[in-house]
């Protein structure tokens, strides 16, 4: 998502650049351009014109005209006003409340409810909560069991719904199930129609009533641009939403959706759907955002996808390996698997200041799935002592490696080149200044 905004916004800034000193008809050229970028990415017509227009007011003042560095304050102020345009900071999910906290996820057919409500579980899980998943779509076949399936997958207590019954009933009567489970957090998983109708409202409404819940969050579909804008002023005018939860934004997604929900609709949109995986769930921080439609990359969401992939005490553990040359094939094949927690190469690259643009080369650049799974199985062929020590690995334990894993020689060759290369690697960063060097990468 954002990718021709960006590319759009960087050329546009790269040629205001060029002019040492800038004048307002500059100015006025590169806004008008940043305007048709906007309008490009399915942005809002009124919310693109006023935020022209405050730019407008900020770049032809005193602030940018007598600044030694023109051009750069001109990117500055596009950059606070793009996050504030998004709602300035993160909106976090209300966690304070009487318990059981109730979330209720609303949404048209097709949105990513279902998938959503138990991503949303997980989040919760991992927060230290204890979710409870209640399907009260009962119009769509099988939904009730798809959700009892991803709930499985997660390891979350799922109400048994009654397709039969009444959905305003099923969610009063899941409060008992909750109690039972010692859930602290029930999410509803609604029902959607194709479009918005006088039934479903009634129906949501009805439930919203009856269980009051903290947060009633619109599940929205980024790429359906302003159609989702729409959808949410829809939803909001009837049922009085708490935020929106976009789905589908690592797609081609123009953006326009989450450039204009917040200015249109007043509603904050509070997490992202960035994958299919049931982790690709995450806060949806404006400012970080705005920072990477700009080019200037997004360095804390980085670290923190870092941290959650890589466990402390086992990155000390690894380093001091480093430290004493002893980085195995073990070592190597968990590296490869936290690499692959932590998602694309792609959506890692642009996380840094200045990459996202040179991105074009590198699109779909993810770690293979069958190469990781064919690497552990070469490893896992291996006995304790050739994962120790991959020199002993001669022509005839190779045939026997591959013979177990399923592989070829040419296989184990390369899986064995890759590995001592990252070896070397390895001992070049322990020689920069010795301990003293190496003690840096150690955890402080």
């Amino acid at each position: 998502m954002f990718d021709n905004l960006s590319d759009r916004l960087a050329q546009t800034f790269k040629h205001l650049k060029g002019h040492g000193k800038l004048s307002e008809k500059n100015i006025a050229d590169a806004l008008r351009e940043v305007r048709l970028a906007l309008l490009e990415a399915d942005v809002n017509y009124k919310v693109a014109k006023d935020f022209i227009a405050r730019i407008k007011e900020r770049a032809v003042g005193q602030e940018v005209m007598q600044s030694l560095t023109p051009a750069q304050q001109v990117v500055k102020i596009v950059n606070q006003e793009l996050a504030e345009l998004m709602g300035g900071q993160a909106e976090p999910l209300n966690l304070v409340g009487r318990s059981p906290l109730i979330y209720m996820m609303v949404g048209l057919q097709g949105s990513g409810k279902t998938t959503t409500s138990a991503k949303l579980a997980l989040e919760l899980k991992k927060r230290g909560r204890h979710p409870y998943l209640v399907p009260a779509d009962l119009q769509r076949p099988a939904a009730v069991e798809q959700l009892k399936r991803l709930g499985a997958q997660i390891e979350v207590p799922v109400w048994d719904s009654n397709p039969k019954s009444n959905p305003v009933e099923v969610c009063v009567a899941s409060l008992a199930g909750a109690s039972r489970e010692n859930a602290d957090v029930i999410i509803l998983d609604t029902a959607g129609r194709l479009h918005v109708d006088e039934p479903l409202m009634a129906e949501l409404k009805a439930i919203k009533d009856k269980l009051l819940p903290v947060e009633a969050l619109l599940v929205a579909d980024a790429m359906t641009g302003q159609d989702a804008v729409n959808v949410a002023s829809t939803f909001h005018e009837r049922l009085g939403l708490t935020g929106v939860v976009l789905t589908k934004v690592e797609g081609d997604a123009r953006g326009g959706a989450a450039l204009s929900i917040k200015a249109v609709v007043g509603l904050p949109i509070k997490l992202v759907g960035v994958g299919e995986k049931l982790d690709a769930l995450e806060t949806f921080h404006p400012d970080r955002l705005a920072g990477r439609i700009l080019g200037m990359g997004d360095v804390l969401s980085l670290v923190e996808k870092a941290e959650a992939a890589y466990d402390e005490k086992k990155a000390r553990e690894l380093a001091q390996k480093m430290a004493k040359q002893a980085f195995t094939l073990d070592d190597f094949q968990e590296q490869l698997q936290q690499l692959k927690k932590m998602g694309s190469l792609e959506s890692l690259l642009s996380m840094l200041p200045g990459v996202g643009s040179k991105l074009k080369g590198l699109k779909g650049m993810t770690p293979d799935e069958k190469e990781l799974k064919r690497t552990e199985a070469i490893i896992n062929s291996m006995t304790p002592g050739e994962r120790g020590n991959y020199k002993i690995i001669n022509a005839s334990r190779k045939k026997r490696i591959a013979t177990g894993s399923g592989t070829s020689v040419t296989d184990v060759n390369r899986l064995l080149k890759n590995f001592a290369q990252a070896q070397k690697m390895m001992k070049s960063m322990s020689r920069m200044g010795g301990k003293k060097g190496l003690g840096r990468l150690l955890p402080m």
